[in-house]
């Protein structure tokens, strides 16, 4: 394994990070301060930005419009994104177009990938189930006809789904396969809700009584919903490792700058080891990341499955962004929940972040599942 980045992953990240080098954190109300949501829409000039400099269709082959590169270099574009708190559904729309792109009816993909590529299509995805402690396909069932496939449930917490043009909902059939249907947002059957993240950030609960989708936008293939699946989890880690580097960075520089009894309190050893425990959490975020990243992107094989990888990373993320945040927090003492001051916003998106995966005890009880059916010998 060779964890150096390409010359084409390294300038997916440089370009991302001029693009969102102009991004203001704290461009919307506080969520602190706002009962609702924090905004209705996307950050549209923004997604437009990220449309003209080619990052929507950066994990797209060129026959789509896009450059053909793997999840590794969306994962270094996602943690540039989420040092910003970048308000877009990149993660999403990236994670569906690419599951469309493997997996998906190929009349289909040469229809709407390219303009995902231009901009003009948003995707987000269904990805918590009901409840957050089921798999989320047990959420919806899938019956197959003549004329295609009808759809009903009830599944929660689905981002951007307001803003959306295709939803991707994963559904379960009566001999047990799962498949992910392609659901537009205003298609008959569905009705949407409106639910809060911790973020402010509008989510949405999903009711599909009787939806009716040809078999075209249906991707029935029995990989698609864990390669989907395993983008989503693996692309919020890379949030929740930009989310953390940009908090630690933030009280790196407060504690420089703050002096106490006549010296910078970053120098005074109760400080300084705090913020070196977190460094060693984001560390091991960063690594666990890319090894999860890099079985997706080459499909190697070893003695654990991918969703090994996958799941060392959601316990190391889901853990690590919140201690980073908490201890930035304790910190900064009260200028930290100043709401003028945007740290409180990254507790805000790393608690939704850190829910988003599930917590941690969660994942080491699949590991071990893992471990037990696989020995390592």
């Amino acid at each position: 394994m060779d964890f150096t980045f390409t010359e084409e992953q390294q300038a997916a990240a440089e370009t991302a990070r001029a693009v969102f080098a102009d991004v203001a954190p704290d461009a919307v109300p506080s969520p602190a301060l706002t009962s609702g949501a924090v905004a209705d829409d996307l950050d549209r000039a923004l997604w437009h930005r990220l449309a003209a400099t080619d990052l929507l269709g950066l994990v797209l082959d060129p026959a789509h419009g896009g450059f053909g590169l793997d999840p590794v270099a969306l994962c270094l574009v996602l943690r540039e994104s989420a040092r910003a708190l970048a308000r877009v559904p990149l993660l999403e729309t990236s994670a569906v177009a690419l599951t469309l792109q493997r997996h998906g009816p190929a009349e289909t993909a040469a229809a709407l990938l390219p303009r995902v590529a231009r901009g003009e299509l948003v995707l987000t995805a269904a990805a918590h189930g009901r409840t957050g402690h089921e798999p989320p396909p047990l959420a919806v069932t899938a019956r197959r006809d003549d004329a295609g496939w009808t759809f009903d449930g009830h599944t929660g917490a689905v981002p951007w789904a307001q803003r959306a043009d295709r939803i991707a909902v994963p559904a379960h059939t009566a001999d047990g396969r799962t498949l992910v249907a392609l659901v537009p947002r205003d298609h008959t059957g569905l009705t949407l809700a409106d639910q809060y993240g911790t973020h402010g950030e509008l989510l949405a609960d999903l009711r599909l009584d009787g939806v009716r989708l040809g078999p075209d936008d249906v991707v029935d293939s029995d990989g698609a919903w864990p390669w989907l699946h395993g983008l989503l989890t693996t692309g919020t880690c890379a949030l929740a490792l930009g989310l953390g580097e940009q908090a630690l960075a933030m009280t790196s520089r407060y504690t420089a700058g703050r002096r106490q009894f006549g010296h910078p309190v970053a120098t005074f050893q109760a400080v300084a080891v705090q913020a070196a425990d977190r460094y060693i959490d984001l560390r091991a975020m960063e690594v666990t990341l890319w090894q999860a990243a890099w079985r997706l992107a080459t499909g190697a094989t070893t003695a654990l499955p991918a969703a090994a990888d996958i799941a060392v990373a959601k316990i190391w993320a889901a853990e690590g962004v919140r201690r980073v945040v908490q201890t930035a927090q304790h910190l900064h003492g009260g200028f930290g929940a100043d709401t003028s001051y945007a740290l409180h916003r990254f507790h805000a998106w790393a608690k939704y972040l850190e829910l988003s995966l599930g917590p941690a005890g969660r994942h080491e009880e699949e590991l071990g599942d893992l471990l037990a059916a696989h020995p390592v010998v």
